[in-house]
C-alpha cells in the first residue's frame, strides 16, 4: 500500500492565501459602489442626524444640570 505524501505546511498555507485573495477579488467585482452624489447625500444625512442627537443630549444635560443644582440647593437649605 503506497502512502501519499502530504504537501508541506508552507505550500498548503500559500495556496490558501492565494485562494483567499482570488475569491476576494471576485467578490469585490460584484459590489455595487455608490456614486459620489450618493456618498455626499448619505454624508449629509449622517451629519444632520449627529447634530440632532447632539442637540438632544445637550438639552437633556442642561436641564438635568439645572434640576440637580436646584435639588442640591433645596436640600442644603433644609439642612441649614
Amino acid at each position: 500500500m503506497a502512502e501519499t505524501k502530504k504537501e508541506n505546511w508552507f505550500k498548503r498555507t500559500w495556496g490558501k492565501i492565494k485562494k483567499y485573495f482570488r475569491e476576494l477579488k471576485s467578490e469585490l467585482g460584484k459590489v455595487v459602489w455608490p456614486t459620489p452624489k450618493q456618498v455626499a447625500k448619505n454624508t449629509l444625512i449622517v451629519l444632520a442626524c449627529v447634530a440632532i442627537v447632539g442637540a438632544f443630549i445637550w438639552v437633556f444635560d442642561y436641564v438635568a444640570t439645572i434640576g440637580i443644582d436646584g435639588l442640591v440647593n433645596w436640600l442644603r437649605s433644609l439642612v441649614h
